[in-house]
């Protein structure tokens, strides 16, 4: 009673067209018990007793409650079940017979429904004509799902409504003593179930081959999408590739990228020789797809063919590429062994004709005929190297001819120049043409050079000739003055007279002089710098021409300087004799002059007493010095004093006394004989110089 069916059950069993039994879900009790309390208040006057939340909401509900409701249904339907009972018997008759009949009708119906249903479905499930795609095979495969779960299951139950109104009929009909009910022929139930089975054959061999036929669809699927990607790779894979193989990219390249592109090509083939398996599988899916008869086989068997045909293409470029690189290579080692040959000769014979430019080219600077004919030996023999020099020149050039050879015969396109040098054929014969002009100019040069070198010998001898000559005779005539100034042949008179005769003569060999310094003029405008003819320069016959009239006319004064000597001081002949004689006894060199040792031993030899002294004698003294050999004098000095005469003697205050200032100073102080005498001593001892004494004394004979 909870789920209100039992109370609705009660009035459909009663009144069924009150109640729609078949439409009540035992899932919902509240629209169950609602609906029977309604119906029983409208139609049948029985009060709501009951409350459906209540029911509902309690675990049991409450018995005497649901049992005195349920009473009221039965007091409802007993009195109306009486009147009817006899109505009822009254139509049962004509009810079962009307019934019987609608069965006849009804099973005629569905079996021939049922038959022709079969009919119309057994020829689409024998259909079995392939789709192409996965697609439209799935579409067959979902068009069966729902004939199976859609079309059949209807069907299904006509067949078992028909079997049970066929039995249902027979039942009846035996029951009433009627006849057994026999159907139109072919719609026997038994033609029914044997249709039915056949359809059921068909069925299953439907079914069968969809699956076998999506399972080979899906085959064909996979190796179809199989086939497209290895394709698809491969195409991938050989895209650029033909045109990679007819590049002539070799033609221009040189050996180092020559031997790039052979390994580049190398790493190739073995990417080729890899990719021959891809190719293998591709084809051997195309053949299976053919087997399993796929339905776009025409593109692929197409495209394969083309995969083949460009696979055997490009081993075959492949192939050709290899053997162009590889001859290219031998080509290119052969011309770069010539360039390497090429540079190896060529660079020494560039810095040979290089060398010889520079050579030819060079400004000589020579000073004799020896080294100019030396030049000109040396010029002859570069030129005899010249015919074996141009046999270099033109090995080194037929190298380069070679290797044009190669590359016109071979049509060898060469990108660059010769890797190992940058001379080239046009340098080396322009360089070469070069140093054929400037032979000539050289030889020119050489001949120029000897012809001035043949004047400047001849320069050379003509100063030579005269300078050995002017040389020796101004050396004579010194010797020979030297000997009258020492050698004491008459008077001092006859030795002036004597000498003024020799310098009329010096004098009157001053054009000889002048005509050698026109000589030397030329040997300068020529530029020559030395002469092996001749040990006398210029500059020396100009020393010697200088001091030979100096030397005159010094002795020329010394003579008049002895002779006022002698007038002044009364000195006699025979003094001036010993003097001299003295003098030339101890210049053992016959230089005319005494050294210290000379000069001492000379003044001993005069009678002079002179001692021993630790003083460095510079022939020169300085303010204590001279101070000191005033106060030996007798002289009483006070500071004042030898002020005053320190600035006569040495007025420029550089604090040394020479002799010839001694001697002057003397000469102004004292003019006696025996003072100056003492002077003398004194200069002696404290000076020390011989040698600046005697010139002293030589220069201030008066003095003395």
């Amino acid at each position: 009673w909870k789920d209100g069916l039992g109370f609705c059950a009660l009035i459909h069993r009663h009144r069924p067209e009150l109640i729609d039994y078949g439409k009540l879900r035992k899932d919902d009790p509240m629209t169950n018990l609602n609906t029977a309390f309604d119906v029983a208040e409208k139609y049948l006057d029985i009060p709501k007793m009951l409350d459906a939340e209540d029911i509902i909401s309690t675990l049991r509900p409450d018995e005497k409650a649901v049992m005195t409701y349920v009473s009221c249904y039965y007091h409802a339907f007993s009195g109306k079940q009486k009147a009817e009972t006899a109505a009822n018997r009254i139509c049962k008759v004509l009810a079962v017979n009307q019934e019987n009949e609608q069965l006849m009708e009804h099973y005629e119906k569905l079996a021939s429904d049922l038959l022709e249903w079969i009919r119309r479905t057994i020829p689409w499930l024998e259909n079995r004509m392939p789709e192409n795609t996965m697609q439209a095979m799935q579409q067959k495969l979902e068009d069966f799902r729902d004939y199976r779960r859609l079309h059949k299951p209807p069907k299904v139950q006509e067949k078992c409504q028909m079997e049970i109104n066929f039995n249902t009929l027979q039942t009846k009909l035996r029951l009433s003593n009627r006849p057994a009910f026999m159907p139109s022929e072919g719609k026997m139930v038994s033609d029914v179930n044997n249709a039915w089975g056949n359809l059921e054959g068909a069925e299953k061999g439907y079914e069968e081959w969809l699956l076998n036929e999506i399972r080979r669809l899906e085959r064909l699927d996979h190796l179809a999408e199989k086939f497209r990607q290895k394709a698809a790779i491969h195409e991938a894979w050989t895209e650029g590739k033909e045109d990679l193989l007819q590049k002539r990219d070799y033609e221009t390249a040189s050996l180092s990228e020559i031997k790039a592109l052979l390994k580049k090509h190398e790493a190739f083939e073995s990417d080729l020789a890899a990719h021959q398996d891809r190719v293998e599988q591709i084809a051997a899916i195309a053949q299976e797809l053919n087997e399993l008869d796929y339905y776009d086989s025409p593109s692929v068997n197409a495209r394969c063919q083309r995969i083949c045909d460009q696979w055997d293409a490009l081993g075959a470029m492949s192939m050709k590429r290899a053997e162009a690189l590889q001859r290219t290579e031998k080509l290119l080692e052969t011309i770069d062994q010539l360039y390497l040959e090429f540079a190896k000769r060529a660079a020494p014979f560039n810095n040979w004709m290089e060398g010889a430019m520079e050579d030819l080219q060079d400004t000589f600077i020579v000073h004799t005929i020896e080294e100019i004919q030396g030049l000109s030996t040396a010029h002859e023999q570069f030129k005899a190297t010249l015919p074996e020099a141009d046999k270099e020149r033109l090995a080194i050039l037929g190298i380069h001819n070679e290797i044009a050879k190669i590359v016109q015969t071979y049509h060898v396109n060469m990108a660059g120049t010769n890797p190992y040098t940058t001379i080239n054929p046009q340098e080396i014969n322009a360089k070469w043409d070069k140093v054929r002009q400037l032979v000539p100019q050289r030889d020119q040069a050489l001949i120029e050079e000897h012809a001035r070198q043949q004047n400047n010998e001849r320069l050379r001898r003509q100063f030579a000739t005269q300078a050995n000559i002017i040389g020796p005779w101004i050396q004579t005539k010194m010797e020979e003055i030297g000997r009258i100034s020492i050698e004491m042949h008459g008077t001092l008179e006859d030795q002036l007279t004597h000498l003024r005769q020799y310098e009329k003569s010096i004098v009157n060999y001053k054009p000889k002089i002048d005509q050698l310094e026109g000589d030397h003029q030329l040997i300068q405008e020529a530029l020559i710098f030395d002469n092996k003819h001749t040990n006398y320069t210029m500059e020396h016959i100009r020393v010697g021409w200088e001091q030979l009239l100096t030397t005159i006319a010094r002795t020329i004064n010394e003579i008049e300087n002895q002779i006022l000597t002698r007038d002044a001081k009364g000195i006699s002949q025979e003094q001036l004799n010993e003097f001299r004689a003295s003098f030339n006894h101890f210049d053992r060199d016959h230089s005319g002059t005494l050294g210290a040792e000379e000069f001492k031993a000379c003044l001993i030899s005069l009678g002079f007493d002179i001692g021993n002294d630790a003083q460095k004698r510079t022939g020169i003294m300085d303010a204590d010095d001279f101070k000191t050999c005033l106060i030996s004098m007798g002289y009483n000095l006070g500071e004042n004093e030898f002020s005053r005469i320190m600035s006569i003697v040495d007025p420029n205050r550089m604090g040394i006394v020479t002799f010839q200032a001694f001697i002057d100073f003397m000469s102004r102080e004292t003019a006696d004989t025996d003072t100056a005498d003492q002077v003398l001593a004194s200069f002696k001892v404290l000076a020390g110089d011989k040698v600046q004494y005697c010139r002293a004394l030589q220069e201030n004979t008066s003095c003395y």
